[in-house]
Order: structure tokens, then sequence, then C-alpha cells
């Protein structure tokens, strides 16, 4: 295994994304989560036409990032207390999930969202949105609606988080899982199931891994970046390999999971002896910690350039290592997470990867705790003044 280190609106007219203004630019800075570049034209009819910069709005996991959305409205003859701003993530084929309502100044936040989104009101036609603490469930494309009484149009955002891919196996072997326990094993682990784009970037930084595993869309891949007749092929070009949708209950694969930004730390607990998996996991909460996941120990290696050339355990029973900086003692050229297998969990000894939590991601537990919304079928929008019906 190898690791080496669009925000896209339609064009549209009239109600969609746009400011009443001739032409201008705001320059930000999206590493920092804020918004992108936003040109606004006018054309010959006095119309506006709005196009955003290319590319998605950039994140990490707990970060605060706003979802940019504009809108233009004839002031005489709508009334700006019904006009309607909907929040929806499409989370498959014509499947949405509500995130955000308001209509005039009243407001609802939904689901897991709870507590984490508000409208940024950055002047007259602003639908813009803040998420904050931002998970990894965030991730993905997110429509942003506006209905008057007599017309409606939307725009898209997509959400994409900072962060790293990893192929994943339990310890009773490969290719044991099906779709939806790939999806439990990865949140086990302080991951989901990449996408398809997170797993193609992966593999154009050097990801290079010879066994099929599950994507968020049901589809089944392995990125190969060095062809050998025992991955499909010497012969055959290096790629991201596609399987294509597979059955979700029957068929096995392993499992491809994305993790993002920690909220706390993984640390080596120096120890002047090895244990077992059992002595670790005690030795960890004796530190005010927890063994650490695979996610985690990932994230550390991948963002906080965690490097350590000691095997030690971690939350699933595997025993692993991160090296940012290849030396022949410390298992070969490459940078990496080192995976030396799953050992009998009394009698081997190695030392021990733990886990701690930041302070502030605590207290922000304590005071929002996680809601899991479910998905429904999109409704068509109607015009209404009570909240409770928006």
């Amino acid at each position: 295994m190898l690791f080496k280190h669009t925000l896209s609106f339609r064009t549209a007219t009239c109600l969609v994304l746009a400011f009443a203004l001739s032409a201008t630019s705001i320059p930000t800075n999206v590493d920092k989560g804020s918004r992108k570049v936003v040109h606004v034209l006018e054309d010959d009819t006095g119309a506006v036409i709005v196009q955003t910069a290319p590319g998605k709005v950039l994140t990490h996991r707990g970060g605060s990032i706003t979802l940019p959305c504009r809108y233009h409205h004839e002031r005489e003859s709508s009334d700006p207390n019904r006009i309607r701003v909907k929040w929806t993530k499409v989370t498959d084929a014509l499947v949405f999930e509500d995130v955000f309502v308001a209509l005039g100044l009243q407001q609802r936040v939904f689901g897991s969202y709870r507590g984490r989104v508000s409208l940024e009101q950055n002047g007259p036609g602003d639908a813009s949105i803040i998420i904050h603490n931002i998970t990894l469930e965030d991730y993905g494309r997110y429509e942003c609606e506006v209905t008057n009484d007599m017309e409606d149009d939307t725009g898209f955002v997509n959400l994409d988080l900072e962060g790293v891919v990893f192929p994943y196996y339990p310890r009773v072997g490969r290719y044991k899982l099906n779709y939806h326990q790939a999806e439990r094993v990865c949140r086990e682990q302080d991951a989901i199931l990449a996408s398809h784009a997170q797993l193609h970037k992966a593999w154009l930084e050097g990801l290079d891994w010879c066994n099929a595993g599950w994507l968020e869309d049901g589809s089944v891949q392995y990125p190969i970046s060095h062809p050998r007749d025992q991955c499909g092929r010497k012969d055959t070009p290096a790629g991201v390999r596609n399987y294509g949708y597979r059955h979700k209950e029957d068929e096995r694969y392993d499992a491809f999971c994305f993790t993002s930004n920690l909220n706390g730390k993984v640390y080596f607990l120096k120890r002047f002896k090895k244990v077992n998996y059992a002595e670790a996991v005690k030795a960890c909460v004796r530190d005010g910690s927890v063994v650490a996941k695979v996610g985690q120990l990932y994230a550390a290696w991948k963002i906080q350039l965690m490097d350590r050339c000691e095997a030690g355990w971690l939350e699933d029973a595997s025993i692993r290592y991160p090296i940012v900086n290849p030396r022949i003692r410390c298992g070969g050229p490459d940078p990496g997470v080192r995976h030396l297998g799953f050992p009998d969990l009394k009698f081997r000894i190695y030392g021990v990867y733990c886990f701690r939590k930041n302070e502030e991601s605590v207290k922000a537990e304590m005071v929002n705790p996680t809601h899991h919304s479910g998905k429904k079928d999109r409704i068509t929008p109607m015009n209404t003044t009570t909240i409770s019906d928006i």
C-alpha cells in the first residue's frame, strides 16, 4: 500500500444564487473554510446572471464552513416575508435529507444539524448557511432552494473535506464484508465509507491497493498505481479499477474508509515493557485515554505528520505504526501506515497507540450530542406561512 501525499452552482437567471449588483468579485481563503470567489454579471436585459468559481467548498472535521447561496427577486412583486429558503442534502438519487428551512423570520434546523446551522444573513438576497463543528457525515452535495409565491429555483454546493482514504478489512479476513458491514466497520474506526472522488484523489496521490473494497455509493473499486499480474495484469494501465455496483447484501469485499482532521491527539504510550491487548487497553485508560482507532492513526499520520517506528496495538486488535520519513529499518522506502496483521491477543506483546480527545471536543459533545436524522423523499414545496409546515 502506498500513500504519497465543484463548488458549482449552475448558471441561472432571476430567483437564483445572486447579488443584485453590477460586476464584482469577492476574494476569499478556501483553505480556511471561507466562501468561494463569486462573479456577478448583468446581461443586456438587466436580469442577473451568476457564475461561481470552479471547485468545491473545502473544510475539515471540526471546522466551520459557509455554503454560499444568493438570490435576486423583484421587490415590487414579491413580499420578502413570503420568500422561503430551504437547504437539503442529496443523499441518493431523488432522495433528500432536510437541513434548514426559513420563511421570513421563522427558521427551523433538522436532525444532526440542530445547534450547528444558521443563516449567514449577509445583506439582502443572502440565503447562505454556516455549518459549525463539521462532521464526516456532512461531506456531500447540498441543494439551496429559494421559493416565492410564483416561482422557485435551486443551486447546488459540494462540501468537501480534507482527509485521508485507507483500505480496511477486519480480523476475520479479507472479502468478508457486505455493504452494510463495510459501513459499520468504517464508523467503528472513526471513519465513513469513502466516495469515488475521494478514492480517485487518493490514487492520484499514490494509493496502491490490490484488494477491491466498497465505496459509499455501493460500487466496488480499487486503486492501482503500479500495474502487476496479481492485480489485474501487468499490461493494463494504472487507475482506479471498478467492479461496478454490487449486491449490497450478498456480495463481500473489503472497505475503503475516509477520515478527516482529529478532534484530539494520537500518541504512542511510553512504557518500560510491551503488553498484550488487554493490558494495552488498561494502560491507555490509566493514562486518561482510550486505545486509538485505525482511522485516528491514519489521520494522525496524514494530517499531523505522526512518524513513529514502533509497532503498537490499535482498538481493532491490529498492529500498526505510522511512517512519514521512510527508512530501511522501518518497513521500506515509502511513507504510510504499516500493518503487521492481527496477532494473538493474549500471547503477543507490543506497544500501544492511545487517543485523547481535545477538551473543546468533549465540551461540544456535552452541549450538542449527535443526532441521527433519517432520510426521506423530497417533498414538493408549497406556499405556507407557519413554521410548522415549512
